[in-house]
């Protein structure tokens, strides 16, 4: 970079003075321009020869970093398409596998929900039977309760209808046959 930065400023500068020297004439010095071509050569060739190892380097060095950059974007494009082709093959599974995860869910949801109803249902007969079961205990009791009613109905209504019907005289003679049977026996 700096040997063309440096050819260049010379020739700007040797075609100033080459300019600037003949001071207005039209005619073209023939041996005054091979000099100067020669000088040119001459220093072209001094550069060459100074900075020609070097440049040649650099111009080398840069041909690999380009070539070697190059080869690394060529393996980052393979690698690229690579995912690429990944994500593709993932996005086109991406249905089947949102098909498969809602077939799961329902299985598990209509196993749920026959679990559900079996409990429910289990649920239903143990009620029934506990219902079942207080109302025969309910209608034992009713029964019961109403046997003792009427035995108290019907002990008042044949006290009352034995103390309609009976004289005073009528019930001492009563408790005193009953009082012989108990003392006799």
């Amino acid at each position: 970079m700096k040997v063309a930065g440096a050819t260049t400023l010379l020739l700007a500068v040797s075609a100033v003075a080459f300019a600037s020297e003949h001071g207005g004439e039209h005619g073209l010095n023939w041996m005054d321009f091979i000099y100067r071509l020669i000088n040119f050569g001459l220093v072209a060739g001094v550069i060459i020869w100074l900075a020609g190892g070097k440049m040649k380097q650099f111009f080398k060095g840069r041909s690999i970093q380009i070539e070697n950059e190059l080869a690394d974007l060529d393996t980052r494009k393979v690698d690229a398409e690579k995912r690429l082709k990944e994500i593709e093959a993932s996005i086109s599974n991406l249905e089947e596998e949102k098909q498969s995860i809602l077939a799961d869910y329902k299985a598990q949801g209509e196993k749920l929900k026959a679990a559900i109803i079996e409990a429910a249902e289990q649920a239903a007969v143990q009620i029934k039977e506990q219902a079942s079961r207080t109302a025969e205990n309910e209608m034992k009791q009713a029964v019961v309760e109403m046997r003792a009613e009427l035995a108290d109905l019907v002990t008042a209504a044949a006290e009352k209808s034995i103390k309609d019907k009976l004289s005073e005289k009528d019930h001492e003679k009563l408790v005193d046959e009953y009082l012989a049977k108990v003392v006799l026996n």
